[in-house]
């Protein structure tokens, strides 16, 4: 390391016992290299002093004392982390020894130091009656800000002194740490001190739960570990579900106490990302993202965001449970307002304008029909969302282009797209997304790691056991806690906290529809459907309207005989071809609109083709493609069949053939040859008969 030294460099003098070593701070240099001030970084009293900075170089040559590369007050301060109250605090110190810290180096000198600091409190305390400055408040900002680093955040207050941190307490029978508020509600009670056996338990669970390849989240360890041990007994639902009765909140470690276990007994970064990652992964992707999402609101509706996540799961075929059908893709509608998931849509098109709308379909579908097709069974006021917003925010990818045009002017909705690099506009929506994957991956097979493709890793794909549909019930139930239960980061505003409004998702849908309505709007579901459905061309035939393979019909098809004229020929290449909208979630209708697009024909299934009945789009073009690729694989050995059909039929006529012409007199004519045939067929029906 150099010996030429600089402001803020951290000096260590060498002594016989390192514990007493004297740091110090380079706080001031003079212009010409000659006088530097230090200051001992740990002191409590005193001020900087005086050196020659020749004395300092010459104690690092001759290693009398060396450069800290780590600063001990070095931190890395997030604005947007620190309290309301942190900033206070950090800005009215500042604000006292601002104009002092500047003066320098006046501010050193013990003759000038004196006089400056009192003319900042005579003016600081004018018009003051209490609270007023003191000398020693000023030094004691003064130290720090040398001895921190010369910045304004070194000002800020030392909460993380206070505690003891890292040691371990004794438990006893008084309840350690700060009381809880509320203890005296039964819901909530003291709480208890971590003994040996809890400690016991959060190794076990740490190793069982959190160090594994599905990389569970802290929280989602905590949770599995309560459900398995801190159960008093289990129980069967309706539907065979075993479902754990925990013991009572106030006998039970919290997830803090988890945390802070962990934090403080397991230090080895290291062995937790290889564990959960793999070696590779670690050398290759040990670091953080961050980001953060703000926007404007005024009310449920104000604005909905949408995204789309492929989900790290393979789904099976509902016709066949061994056809593995690949990964979907979840797209999820959040309101900003209140947090409520308000639409949801899973399919197997890649994020794509269809996928986005049929979302935005449910954000303005009836809830309580469309859990009802899932087998969940609920009430609307679990789920109270059947609207359109006045503004989405969505992707460029997705709602960007001609398409999106349409719901401007026939839906009255603002469409907002996140720019290039802004992907912190959609943090909300994203940040639902990791909670979902967080929620679901310990339990479904199929579920897979990021190691996924890497050489040697688990095929994941062999272990799918669910549908789309069974998939969906799962995000449906994810959706449906998330909406009734507490935000753990949610700023309420004043009124919000006048009315005591719990920052759960329905409760702040509700209180905002009373007290912030006017941005949500209801429209008919047919007529949504009708603006944000795919369209595509069907064809009027025979045997009824063609759409992929399937057939429909409705009344105006009977009625004007729609098939019959398709029959005969009547109808023309463009009457006979139809513009239809239909929904890829469940194909046992598709939807004639009118000319005006104010109204539409509803077409059904007809019986013969009940085998699509509630399946969606992709159940259907794969069954299609299989059996196609079926029918192309039995095609060879088909034409093998009829060849050697053929081979034998040509065997006998020729044999036939050999034994006629053995017979043939070619002395008789023709009508010889032909007469007496009832003769010789009854004498053949004789002979048969014996």
């Amino acid at each position: 390391m150099s010996n030429e030294i600089f402001v803020n460099d951290i000096i260590q003098w060498k002594s016989d016992n390192d514990a007493d070593s004297l740091i110090e701070r380079v706080v001031w240099i003079d212009e010409g290299y000659t006088i530097a001030f230090v200051f001992d970084i740990n002191a409590d009293k005193g001020f900087p002093r005086s050196c020659s900075v020749k004395d300092i170089k010459e104690a690092l040559k001759h290693k009398e004392a060396f450069k800290l590369e780590l600063d001990p007050w070095g931190r890395m301060i997030q604005e947007e982390s620190l309290s309301e109250k942190d900033k206070l605090l950090r800005d009215n110190a500042w604000e006292i020894i601002s104009s002092l810290v500047i003066q320098e180096p006046d501010i050193y000198y013990r003759d000038i130091r004196g006089k400056l600091v009192q003319q900042v409190i005579d003016e600081y305390n004018q018009d003051l009656q209490e609270n007023k400055l003191i000398p020693l408040t000023v030094y004691k900002y003064l130290r720090r800000f040398w001895q921190r680093g010369k910045n304004k955040n070194a000002l800020l207050p030392d909460y993380n002194n206070s505690g003891g941190k890292g040691k371990r307490r004794q438990a006893g029978d008084k309840k350690r740490g700060r009381p809880r508020k509320y203890k005296n509600h039964p819901e909530i009670g003291e709480g208890i001190n971590i003994t040996e056996q809890d400690r016991q338990i959060f190794r076990i669970a740490i190793n069982k739960f959190y160090r594994t390849k599905t990389q569970n989240s802290l929280m989602t360890a905590y949770k599995l570990m309560i459900k398995d041990y801190y159960a008093e007994e289990y129980q069967f639902d309706e539907k065979n579900v075993k479902t754990s009765i925990l013991i009572p909140p106030e006998k039970r470690p919290t997830f803090t106490q988890f945390r802070y276990w962990y934090e403080t007994e397991n230090s080895n970064l290291e062995k937790t990302i290889t564990t959960r990652k793999g070696s590779k992964r670690y050398a290759l992707e040990n670091r953080a993202l961050l980001g953060t999402s703000k926007q404007e609101t005024i009310g449920p509706g104000s604005r909905y965001q949408i995204d789309a996540t492929v989900a790290d799961i393979y789904l099976l075929s509902k016709y066949q449970r061994n056809w593995i059908i690949g990964r979907p893709v979840v797209y999820v509608v959040i309101d900003v307002f209140s947090r409520m998931i308000v639409g949801v849509y899973v399919g197997l098109e890649g994020p794509s304008w269809l996928g986005a709308m049929m979302a935005l379909v449910n954000a303005a579908t009836n809830k309580v029909s469309f859990c009802r097709e899932f087998k969940i069974n609920i009430t609307e006021e679990e789920w109270p969302c059947y609207h359109i917003p006045e503004c989405l925010l969505g992707d460029r990818g997705e709602l960007v282009g001609m398409t999106v045009e349409t719901i401007i002017p026939n839906l009255f909705i603002r469409v907002e797209n996140a720019a290039s690099y802004r992907a912190d506009w959609k943090g909300l929506v994203e940040r639902h997304f990791r909670v979902i994957h967080e929620r679901v991956k310990p339990f479904l097979p199929g579920f897979i790691d990021t190691d996924f493709r890497q050489r040697g890793a688990k095929d994941y794909r062999l272990d799918s056991r669910l549908d789309i549909d069974q998939f969906t019930e799962i995000i449906i139930e994810i959706i449906l806690y998330h909406n009734s239960h507490e935000l753990k980061s949610y700023n309420r505003d004043e009124q919000m906290i006048a009315d005591d409004i719990v920052p759960i998702p329905i409760e702040l849908w509700k209180w905002g529809i009373k007290n912030r309505s006017g941005k949500l709007r209801t429209i008919n579901e047919d007529i949504i459907k009708l603006n944000l459905m795919p369209t595509e061309k069907a064809r009027i035939t025979e045997r009824g309207i063609r759409f992929k393979s399937m057939y429909y019909s409705c009344e105006k098809a009977i009625n004007e005989m729609w098939f019959e004229k398709a029959r005969s020929k009547l109808l023309s290449k463009e009457e006979k071809s139809l513009k239809i909208a239909y929904d890829p979630r469940q194909m046992d209708f598709i939807y004639l609109p009118s000319p005006d697009g104010r109204d539409f024909e509803k077409c059904y299934l007809i019986d013969p083709d009940e085998r699509y009945a509630h399946k969606t789009i992709y159940d259907v073009e794969y069954l299609l493609a299989y059996e196609k690729l079926q029918q192309q694989k039995r095609e060879g050995k088909q034409l093998q069949n009829e060849v050697d059909l053929m081979a034998k039929i040509e065997s006998v006529a020729s044999r036939a053939k050999q034994e006629t012409e053995k017979y043939q007199y070619k002395s008789e004519s023709n009508l010889q040859k032909t007469s007496g045939i009832r003769e010789h067929r009854a004498a053949e029906k004789n002979s048969v008969g014996k």
